[in-house]
C-alpha cells in the first residue's frame, strides 16, 4: 500500500508543476483558438483572395494525378482518383501565417507585461557586501578590520 501512495503522490507533484498545467492549458486554448483561425482563413480571408483573383476557390484546386480530368474535387474523389489538393494546402499556410502572427503578439504583450512587474524588483538595490579600503582603494569586505591588500587596519568609522 506504501508504493500506491507515493506513485500516487509522485504523480500529483508531477501534475501540479506549473509548467505541466501552463501546457495543458495551452493546448486546450490553442485548440479552441485553431478553430478560429480556421475560420477567419476560411470564411473571410479566402473569399476576399478570391475575389482578388476573379473567383479562384483555392479549397477547389486539386490535380488528378491518374491523369483524368474531373470537373470537380467531389467528383475526383468520387471515382477514387488520387488527388493532390494544393488549394487546401495554401489555405492551411495563410491559417499558419495568421497563427503565428497572433501568437507573436500575444506573447510580445505577455512579456511587455512582464517586464512592468519586473522592474521595480529589479531596482531595489541590494545592501552592500563591501567597502574599499582608505588607504589602498581595494575592494574588501564590510566585516573586515584588516586590508588582506595592503594589511592596514581599517578605522570604525569607514565601516559606512
Amino acid at each position: 500500500m506504501a508504493k500506491g501512495k507515493g506513485i500516487r503522490s509522485e504523480f500529483k507533484e508531477f501534475i501540479m508543476r506549473g509548467n505541466v498545467i501552463d501546457l495543458a492549458v495551452g493546448v486546450i486554448i490553442g485548440g479552441a483558438f485553431q478553430a478560429i483561425v480556421n475560420s477567419l482563413v476560411n470564411d473571410i480571408i479566402m473569399p476576399v483572395i478570391s475575389l482578388i483573383t476573379k473567383g479562384i476557390d483555392f479549397s477547389s484546386k486539386f490535380i488528378a494525378l491518374d491523369g483524368g480530368d474531373y470537373a470537380t474535387l467531389a467528383e475526383a474523389q468520387e471515382k477514387g482518383a488520387a488527388v493532390l489538393t494544393y488549394g487546401n494546402f495554401i489555405a492551411a499556410i495563410i491559417n499558419f501565417v495568421i497563427m503565428a502572427f497572433v501568437i507573436f503578439f500575444i506573447v510580445k504583450a505577455i512579456n511587455k507585461a512582464a517586464n512592468k512587474v519586473k522592474k521595480p524588483e529589479e531596482e531595489a538595490e541590494e545592501a552592500p557586501t563591501t567597502k574599499e579600503c582608505p588607504f589602498c582603494k581595494s575592494e574588501i569586505a564590510l566585516e573586515a578590520t584588516r586590508c588582506p591588500h595592503c594589511t592596514s587596519e581599517i578605522p570604525e568609522e569607514s565601516a559606512e
